[in-house]
């Protein structure tokens, strides 16, 4: 589906420049994105580097698992349907506290290995459960305190103050993440009654 979207949308730009004489301009801007899609991505190749070195340390010094037991609380409110002492729990605490780090891509492994301990839980092998429902939903939100892949972005792309987006994606992202929460409790009751 998302690649029928990207499709038309490409189609699209390009119909819209030969129809209005701007072939040229158009295969210009679409050489230059891409070589900048290749630079920016060069880029975020350091920063990634970094933060999964520091996640790296921070697992072998018990920093993250501190962290994850600081989010264990919230995450068994958040997962009723998890046993208190099941894996799940601390693959989901661990993968939020990679998220509340900010660490974007290299949070992905810990997220994938937390939706494998929820589905190792009974019922859960055939279709979402709830605690993987609300897992993703969570996710998606992507609640950061960090948020270095912006930083870095900015940072490459010259901005004076690169952190200076810091408070209000903090804000967003709680917003976010209450309004996914909110709407995975909500819709679950609707879900269930098709």
């Amino acid at each position: 589906m998302v690649n029928a979207v990207w499709l038309v949308l490409i189609a699209a730009g390009v119909i819209t420049g030969l129809v209005t004489g701007n072939g040229e301009a158009v295969t210009s801007a679409a050489l230059e994105s891409a070589g900048s899609a290749v630079t920016l991505c060069f880029g975020l190749i350091g920063a990634m580097a970094l933060w999964c070195g520091v996640m790296k340390i921070a697992e072998e010094a018990g920093i993250a698992r501190w962290l994850a037991r600081m989010v264990a609380p919230p995450a068994r409110v958040l997962f009723p349907s998890v046993p208190r002492d099941h894996p799940a729990i601390a693959a989901v605490a661990m993968s939020i506290a990679a998220n509340l780090l900010g660490m974007g891509n290299a949070a992905t492994p810990l997220g994938i290995r937390a939706m494998e301990e929820l589905a190792t839980l009974p019922g859960s092998r055939d279709e979402a459960s709830d605690a993987m429902c609300t897992f993703v939903a969570i996710c998606t939100a992507g609640i950061t305190l960090v948020p270095t892949t912006i930083i870095a972005i900015r940072s490459q792309f010259g901005s004076t103050s690169p952190a200076e987006v810091v408070v209000p994606i903090i804000i967003v992202n709680l917003l976010a993440t209450a309004v996914a929460i909110i709407a995975d409790r909500f819709a679950r009751p609707v879900s269930r009654s098709r």
